[in-house]
Order: C-alpha cells, then sequence, then structure tokens
C-alpha cells in the first residue's frame, strides 16, 4: 500500500512538472490546448493547474488563459545566483563585456542542449534576444560546440547519436562528419566559433571554462551583431573571449 501511495506521488510530481515545462514555453495557453500538449484528461489538468495558482506559481486570466508568473522566475534566479560558477564569473564576465562593448554569456551543458546561466548586457541600445535559463543547441552555437568538443569521445559520440542536426541557417553544420572536423579544431585551438549558424546576422565567439579536474563545466561567449563584428580584430576578440575564460577556470582551481 505504501509503495502504491509513494508511486502514485511520483507520478503526479513527474506530470506536474511536465505542465510547467510545457506552460514555460507559452505566453498563455488554454486549457484545452494544454491538455492537448500534455496528453492529460481536462479534469486531471484543472486540479494541477488549480494547485499552482494557489502556490502562486500560475496565473489564470479572464480569459481563461493560463500562463506561468514571475515565482517561478524567482526561484529560478536565486538557485542560480548560489552556483558558485555564477558568482566566481560574473565580475570576470562584467570586465569582459565592459572591454568589448558586447553581450557576454555563460552556459552549461543539460544532455544535448547548453543553458545559460550568466548573461552580461552590451552597452549598445541593439542587444541579443536572450535571456538566463534559455536553452541552446549544442551543435550550431559557440557555448554549445566547446562544450561538446570538450567531452570525452564516448560520450560525444552519444550526444550526437541523440541530435538532429536541424538547420537554423544557410551557415548551420548540417552533417555529422562537418561536425566532428569543426569540434576536434576546437579541440586544438581552445576556441569556438559561431558564424551564423544559429542566428542569421549573429557572431559569437566561445571558449572553455574547466574546473579543478580540467574538464568543462561551462563556456563563455561574447556575441556581436554582424555589423558590429570587426574581421581585423577577430584575434584580438579570441584572445580577450580564452583569457576570460582561463581566468574564471583559474578561479575554479584548474
Amino acid at each position: 500500500m505504501e509503495n502504491e501511495e509513494s508511486e502514485k506521488q511520483s507520478s503526479a510530481v513527474a506530470r506536474t512538472m511536465r505542465v510547467m515545462e510545457l506552460l514555460s514555453g507559452h505566453k498563455s495557453i488554454n486549457l484545452e490546448q494544454l491538455a492537448r500538449e500534455s496528453e492529460l484528461p481536462k479534469a486531471t489538468l484543472l486540479r494541477f493547474l488549480g494547485a499552482l495558482a494557489n502556490l502562486g506559481y500560475v496565473y489564470r486570466d479572464p480569459y481563461d488563459q493560463y500562463s506561468l508568473t514571475l515565482k517561478m522566475f524567482s526561484v529560478g534566479s536565486r538557485s542560480l545566483e548560489h552556483l558558485e560558477l555564477v558568482r566566481v564569473a560574473r565580475p570576470i564576465a562584467e570586465s569582459l563585456a565592459e572591454r568589448l562593448r558586447e553581450t557576454v554569456h555563460m552556459g552549461i551543458r543539460e544532455e544535448t542542449s547548453a543553458i545559460y546561466v550568466l548573461k552580461v548586457e552590451s552597452k549598445y541600445t541593439i542587444r541579443m534576444h536572450s535571456r538566463v535559463g534559455k536553452s541552446i543547441p549544442l551543435y550550431c552555437t559557440g557555448i554549445g560546440k566547446a562544450l561538446l568538443a570538450d567531452l570525452p569521445k564516448e560520450e560525444r559520440d552519444a550526444a550526437l547519436d541523440a541530435m538532429e542536426l536541424v538547420p537554423f541557417t544557410e551557415n548551420t553544420i548540417k552533417t555529422r562528419a562537418a561536425l566532428v572536423e569543426e569540434l576536434a579544431a576546437i579541440t586544438d585551438s581552445g576556441v569556438s566559433l559561431d558564424r551564423e549558424e544559429h542566428e542569421e546576422g549573429i557572431m559569437c565567439i566561445a571558449a572553455p571554462v574547466r574546473d579543478y579536474s580540467g574538464s568543462a563545466v561551462a563556456a563563455l561567449s561574447v556575441s556581436w551583431p554582424l555589423f558590429r563584428y570587426a574581421a581585423d580584430r577577430e584575434a584580438e576578440y579570441v584572445d580577450a573571449v580564452k583569457t576570460a575564460a582561463r581566468r574564471i577556470s583559474e578561479l575554479l582551481g584548474n
């Protein structure tokens, strides 16, 4: 009986988290569409939504549209702030953003994606449309490729097996062979470039951040709109990003 009750609770938690994940992908959504996407009965879904609304995580507007409240963002932000990695990296990322006057991100790997855990805005009016907590592909972003290149071969192969190389732009790498070749070059150079592979008009330079064991626990990047990217300064940009990533790594014991 006790095992059955425990399994029911675990199932309810899993389904509730599934609902919250789906809500995070929409500005607002009605019950019918959410039921289709979650594959849950409407009665069950209403029960979960009611509980989440009572806790302050979900808002139901007068038109019966559901959305996540800022309470979830607040909880997630607090947990990220407690990460030693973010605390150590922030002043160095801010210094890098000040020097190059462009947007700096730091991301960590989560299975076949990377997640932004830190962002420092550009000094310019035109900025990157990104946010802490955003998920990005590994195979076509500066941060993602830097993290992917550092994986042990077996783990990297497993990650590649799980990926579909969906093209975001004309420059997106489209074959596994080409990606493997680029990852080898990244390993040799210690730097990863995204030349409009994920977003048209956006250039990115990234470098791995390593902990005491030498493993890449994160990657640091700087992003430019193409019209502000000075190709003749690329060596300077690369050096600045690598130096900042190395400084964070040293503070982590590398």
